[in-house]
């Protein structure tokens, strides 16, 4: 059960029922925008800045949902992996292949660039700090500079969330298909 009580669209100011509406187009978050409506400055910055993300859309979908399935795995965050599975499931990969992306490197529905994907997003969220400039001289080969800074910027907040959802046990109506030893043991089990 949620740790905060979830808001809806008819508890928001009404200039704001726009974005949620516009959210709602971007995925069933309806759970995590409720929580965060509790406080308007973070539900409006956070919608306002994926849905614009999302329109421009200048960095594939698939590059996206790998980085963020990536994320959320190495945080085993059931939420965000639930949510996002069948996103990727709609870029091609399976949702057996979702849960085992931490596994790249000889991964059968992963591709050359999938992979530096899965690898940069694993960089980003365990070795921000250690990452040499190499695998940046593979990520230009694919991604112009503004790719690299949405990515980086995507996977680092996905991690946000993650933290986020799991703290506050933001619930989801599907969980996720998560094998047992990919799964933490909850503080409250």
């Amino acid at each position: 059960m949620s740790r905060i009580t979830l808001k809806g669209r008819s508890d928001l100011p009404e200039a704001l029922h726009p974005l949620w509406d516009k959210m709602e187009t971007y995925g069933d978050f309806a759970d995590q925008a409720g929580v965060m409506a509790h406080r308007l400055p973070i539900f409006e910055h956070t919608w306002r800045q994926l849905t614009a993300l999302a329109d421009e859309g200048v960095l594939s979908k698939r590059y996206l949902e790998l980085a963020i399935v990536t994320v959320s795995l190495l945080n085993q965050c059931d939420y965000c992996v639930s949510h996002h599975t069948p996103k990727l499931a709609v870029q091609g990969i399976s949702p057996e292949g979702a849960q085992r992306l931490l596994d790249y490197q000889d991964h059968p529905e992963l591709d050359a660039v999938d992979k530096l994907v899965v690898e940069y997003a694993i960089a980003v969220t365990n070795n921000w700090s250690r990452t040499r400039d190499e695998i940046f001289e593979r990520l230009k080969v694919h991604f112009d500079e503004g790719q690299i800074v949405e990515l980086t910027w995507r996977t680092a907040l996905c991690g946000a969330f993650n933290r986020f959802n799991d703290i506050l046990q933001v619930e989801f109506a599907k969980p996720a298909p998560a094998p047992a030893e990919a799964r933490k043991p909850s503080l409250v089990d």
